[in-house]
């Protein structure tokens, strides 16, 4: 069923290269976009507020999630207050515990009582699915982000582990849940097909999008003409 047609799990794309922001974002194909601290680093931001303002202007019409980065409850709270207020478009990120793994069910259920979208992230167990979701409202939208690559990363399959999540969110129908951190696109079939909301993926994955259905002789001969195209252009001698 490997048919970008075919598929029913949403695209998000994961990033802090505004260039890249706005290219996922007016593809069709494309319907939010996540980004994170650490990937705002890499991109070079340095000012945090000053970046996301800029994207939220150019981007209004697609969900996206902004991650609160204080280590204590109290000013995460008054965190996801301002960058909620930033647009109707926002989800707040709440990562799922602090630094010290104190869980940060209060930050969730605070702002969720004020009516305000929450992305509750870095989640990797059941049981820590389980618990979050009941600080959620059954109808106010929010999202759990399963980091399923970093559980495959372990040697763990992740497939039977979303699969459960996915049980434990069947009575809050304002919740969806993430297929986080992919490694690859067949990563996007996975989701799609054990019913998953959405997968969250960087453009680099998300631009093989164009390979799907692709002939693996013609794929093959290409790849084997690179490679002899670099040879020849590096000047290699046996």
């Amino acid at each position: 069923m490997n048919d970008l047609h075919s598929l029913k799990v949403k695209l998000f794309a994961d990033g802090a290269d505004l260039a890249g922001m706005l290219e996922m974002a007016a593809n069709k194909s494309i319907s939010g976009l996540t980004t994170n601290p650490t990937l705002m680093r890499k991109a070079g931001i340095t000012n945090y507020v000053e970046f996301a303002r800029l994207v939220l202007r150019e981007i209004q019409n697609k969900p996206i999630s902004f991650e609160v980065f204080s280590d204590e409850l109290i000013e995460m709270k008054n965190q996801g207050e301002k960058i909620a207020s930033w647009g109707e478009n926002v989800f707040v990120k709440i990562p799922i515990t602090t630094t010290k793994g104190l869980s940060t069910e209060s930050v969730v259920s605070y702002l969720v009582s004020l009516g305000i979208k929450v992305n509750v992230t870095a989640v990797m167990t059941v049981d820590q699915a389980k618990h979050i979701a009941d600080f959620l409202d059954p109808y106010i939208p929010s999202y759990i982000s399963v980091f399923a690559g970093r559980i495959a990363d372990t040697g763990v399959d992740p497939v039977p582990l979303v699969s459960e999540c996915l049980q434990v969110i069947k009575e809050k129908p304002g919740c969806q849940l993430i297929w986080a951190s992919p490694r690859e696109l067949l990563n996007v079939f996975q989701a799609n097909q054990i019913g998953c909301h959405i997968i969250t993926a960087t453009n680099d994955i998300l631009r093989k999008l164009n390979l799907i259905g692709k002939k693996l002789d013609q794929y093959s001969l290409e790849t084997v003409q690179m490679f002899y195209s670099d040879a020849q252009k590096a000047g290699y001698t046996i």
